[in-house]
């Protein structure tokens, strides 16, 4: 007698099927694909009756210490299944009771095939061991699983979505166990007082439990200590018949070969060949995603390596071979090829002016080499860019945001701006390989814009300013009677050394207010100014110093005013300027007497502000 179930699903997968329950055993057939699954009677041990999500779960335990499992049942077919199993297979259906209290916070026990994760001593949910593809540690005291992606290529109409990663909080910490098997074994002398975090030590169990680690069996090739570039580090690289195995100090990766979407094979420099997996889905360290795996390899190193397989299973793969004896980056590339059945992207027929398929350039903060390949661009750096020529709307040549100067006339910046969005600029591109690149991408039909005449004329443009503000600013100091003199002013104001201690003296703000009113008597004035700093109203003074003969203090002045006559040549244009003549003493003896009105009002303005004691014994040195 046969009984049959319907709308039964089969362990985790997402098609619905019927389950037949006779003597002879239990049978289990998918409503689409017809895939069937069956199990005889004498293999079956134990049952569970078990709440999961998707109704009730079936649950048998087999002969070889593995279980199946079938959900979709209702809570009202318990005691048809109970009597089934006690009449078929004389098992008792146990009832394996569930946590429902939604607590984050448990206890985790290894059960067979599965991590349980216990809630005051009730399952609260289970993973599959064998489903984890990775686990790392997140921090000190996180570790992160990481799940394989679903095998089948074409998804179902009603497949739902699956859980990728999942992250326990491990805190404290526990005793270091010893190597070997656990059965057994007690704790020596040495290994007491040592200790590991509990994390570690949880990240190991699923390592050994989940064979992450170290897979004995099924190696088709292994690649000691391979230098990778990104995710940085050294490690052992284990080929499988489905998929490879990166082992490293601190993380250890399971990669699907059907995860990998692209293999490229380039030269970096005479010495060294990079060899890049492009993945479908990124492997991770920490919170960084890795989608690239960037291998180094010297040119010069060779390998001689043998398969673990048989002739006719080589034959099964194209262009493997038995044996290998030539450079390792080639034994690499050629494994890889065959096993994952992906063709390698080898360098096109750019050559930069040194030969190289790439030229270097920067993008962000981030120097790289810039691969002009046959049908993609590829930035190979610590964060690798791939470009599809198809998806480029424009390439934009510019000059502009290289910075000014030098830097601007030796580089250029390159522009890609994409179909699907996204813009990357590159920077610092050696000017040389502007003519290379731009006949390389017209030969692929891309479209270009050049703005490196543009920029150029900017940058001139920016250049002239600068000369310019610094000729004004030269001289324009002088007429500023402002707080503070410039460098410039400070250092033409040293020679009048006459007389520098004014500090606060009538004199300072007559001259900020009039220029040169007191030039008719003030010299010692005037010096008195430079020294506290009001070197450009001093200038002003000094016209009248000659025209009132103090021949000693223009003497002192003629020589250093005549190195910077050069400054204030412009100035006469600007009759505004009066300090102008100021710098160039000699120069402008005969302009200066057109300032002698000017000090006339002088007199007025001490009357009006009493004269000062100092002033009047300035005076008198002058006069002397």
């Amino acid at each position: 007698m046969t009984t049959e179930f319907v709308r039964i699903y089969n362990g985790l997968g997402p098609e619905v099927g019927k389950i037949r329950i006779a003597s002879s055993g239990i049978g289990w057939k998918g409503d689409e694909t017809n895939a069937l699954t069956a199990f005889a009677a004498g293999d079956i041990k134990w049952a569970q009756w078990i709440r999961v999500a998707r109704n009730f779960q079936l649950r048998i335990g087999l002969k070889d210490r593995t279980r199946a499992t079938f959900d979709g049942f209702a809570r009202e077919d318990h005691d048809k299944l109970a009597q089934l199993m006690k009449q078929h297979f004389s098992v008792t259906l146990e009832t394996k009771e569930t946590s429902f209290k939604g607590w984050n916070w448990g206890v985790t026990d290894f059960q067979g095939q599965d991590l349980a994760f216990l809630v005051s001593n009730k399952t609260s949910f289970e993973l599959p061991l064998t489903h984890v593809a990775n686990s790392n540690i997140a921090g000190r005291t996180e570790v992160s699983l990481e799940f394989a992606a679903p095998s089948s290529k074409k998804a179902s109409k009603s497949s739902p979505d699956e859980m990728v990663e999942i992250r326990f909080y491990v805190p404290g910490t526990r005793a270091k166990e010893p190597r070997g098997s656990d059965a057994g074994s007690q704790p020596s002398d040495d290994d007491d007082g040592e200790e590991v975090s509990a994390a570690q030590a949880f990240h190991d169990a699923v390592k050994e439990k989940a064979e992450i680690g170290q897979v004995a069996g099924d190696i088709i090739l292994s690649f000691e200590e391979v230098n990778v570039l990104t995710p940085r580090g050294r490690y052992d690289v284990d080929m499988f018949p489905e998929f490879l195995r990166l082992r490293g100090k601190t993380y250890d990766y399971k990669i699907m070969f059907s995860s990998i979407s692209k293999l490229f094979l380039l030269p970096k420099d005479d010495l060294h060949v990079l060899f890049i997996l492009a993945l479908n889905t990124p492997i991770r360290q920490g919170q960084t995603r890795y989608q690239y795996l960037v291998m180094q390899f010297s040119r010069e190193e060779e390998i001689t390596a043998e398969l673990n397989l048989s002739e006719d299973e080589i034959a099964k793969y194209d262009r493997l071979q038995k044996s290998y004896e030539a450079p390792t980056f080639e034994v690499v590339s050629g494994v890889f090829r065959a096993l994952s059945g992906k063709k390698i992207v080898g360098a096109g027929s750019f050559q930069s002016r040194d030969g190289h398929p790439g030229i270097k350039a920067n993008l962000k903060a981030v120097q790289g080499d810039l691969f002009m390949l046959e049908k993609y661009i590829f930035f190979v750096s610590k964060q690798p860019t791939l470009i599809e020529l198809s998806d480029i709307y424009q390439v934009v040549f510019s000059r502009l945001g290289a910075g000014m100067g030098a830097t601007a006339a030796r580089t250029f910046d390159l522009k890609i701006v994409t179909k699907s969005g996204p813009e990357y600029s590159f920077t610092s591109v050696n000017k040389e390989e502007h003519e290379i690149t731009e006949t390389y991408l017209k030969e692929k039909k891309v479209k270009v814009k050049n703005e490196m005449m543009e920029g150029e004329l900017i940058m001139n443009v920016d250049d002239d300013d600068e000369e310019m503000q610094s000729v004004a600013s030269s001289g324009e100091e002088a007429p500023k009677p402002r707080m503070g003199g410039d460098d410039d002013d400070s250092e033409e104001d040293e020679d009048f050394e006459a007389s520098s201690s004014d500090a606060g003296s009538p004199s300072e703000s007559d001259d900020s207010d009039e220029g040169g009113q007191t030039a008719s008597d003030a010299s010692g004035d005037r010096d008195f100014m430079k020294s506290k700093g009001k070197g450009k109203a001093a200038k002003k003074k000094a016209p009248a110093k000659k025209s009132k003969g103090s021949a000693d203090s223009d003497a002192e002045e003629d020589a250093p005013k005549k190195k910077a006559a050069p400054k204030p040549k412009p100035k006469p244009k600007a009759k505004k300027d009066d300090s102008a003549m100021d710098v160039d003493d000699d120069g402008k003896d005969k302009e200066k007497p057109k300032a002698k009105p000017r000090p006339k009002p002088t007199p007025k303005n001490r009357k009006e502000d009493d004269d000062d004691g100092p002033a009047k014994k300035k005076l008198k040195k002058g006069d002397d």
